[in-house]
């Protein structure tokens, strides 16, 4: 994780604040930071996203490429994530210094995806045990404004809801064997339905109280956060603490409840983003364009 160095003095004045309600840019502890999405970003992908949040800026593309269905699952197709830390950045992911985050974000997106009904992957077979669609979900970040999982899962969900799989047909000859014939039409596509898709809500933990969209200077100053996974129905798919520091009991049930409440900037509507819709929450505007 992107790293800033600050004084005793510094960390005291961001503490103090938090406990006010009072953060440094002017917003309280549950205010997300502007936010800016965009689809059809990158022409040679199936599907892909651009956010922005604050200074954090995520891009995300979706290739979609034939492939086999795994053993355990033969009916189904699955997805892919990998996650590449850009020097551009930050300097310290020059070299080979982002892979362990890189790393850790894509093994936090599989937790995410695992959870079943998320995304219909029955949707992706094309014929069982033989063929199937995978999903490539390739993540970049090109820089690091602090809250890096919560963009990024914004950015994964607006990549897929962008997502134009070809529709396919098996064809079989009067020998048995089998012919698969992609459609040419760029307008004949499954869309995959991401209604289901859960998106994180991270609440850090700052002296006594915990605030959502944390800056760098604000993780900083927090020892342990609390990734939350919420749908657009307001249920929760998984947690993940992060941070060297401990979260009592009634900190995490609290955290739990405010992620409810905090999740519609993660579950903003991206079907619109092709519509150039804006929309209006009652913390910030987020703003889609295509």
């Amino acid at each position: 994780m992107a790293a800033v160095c600050l004084s005793e003095a510094e960390k005291l004045y961001i503490v103090h604040g938090v406990q006010e309600d009072l953060r440094v840019d002017g917003r309280g502890c549950e205010d997300y930071r502007c936010a800016e999405v965009e689809t059809d970003v990158v022409s040679n992908t199936s599907g892909s996203a651009r956010v922005k949040l604050g200074h954090t800026d995520i891009l995300v593309g979706v290739k979609a490429e034939m492939g086999t269905p795994k053993l355990e699952k033969p009916d189904e197709g699955y997805l892919e994530f990998f996650v590449d830390c850009s020097a551009n950045a930050t300097p310290e992911f020059e070299g080979r210094g982002g892979e362990e985050l890189g790393t850790e974000i894509a093994n936090t997106l599989y937790r995410v995806f695992s959870s079943e009904g998320s995304v219909d992957l029955k949707s992706l077979c094309i014929n069982p045990r033989e063929h199937c669609w995978v999903l490539y979900v390739d993540v970049l970040l090109l820089e690091c404004g602090g809250n890096l999982f919560d963009a990024i899962s914004i950015a994964v969900k607006a990549a897929l809801f962008n997502t134009r799989i070809p529709k396919v047909r098996v064809l079989e000859d009067e020998e048995g064997s089998k012919e698969i014939e992609l459609s040419d039409d760029p307008y004949d596509c499954i869309r995959l339905n991401v209604d289901d898709v859960p998106c994180i809500v991270t609440l850090s933990k700052i002296g006594y109280r915990h605030v959502v969209d944390a800056t760098l200077q604000e993780e900083a100053c927090s020892l342990a956060s609390l990734l939350i996974a919420v749908t657009s129905k307001g249920a929760l798919t998984c947690m993940k603490k992060i941070g060297k520091g401990s979260l009592d009991p009634e900190s995490i049930f609290e955290m739990m409840e405010r992620s409810r409440t905090n999740f519609s900037m993660a579950n903003v509507e991206v079907r619109n983003a092709e519509a150039g819709a804006k929309f209006e929450s009652s913390w910030s505007q987020v703003e889609i364009t295509s």
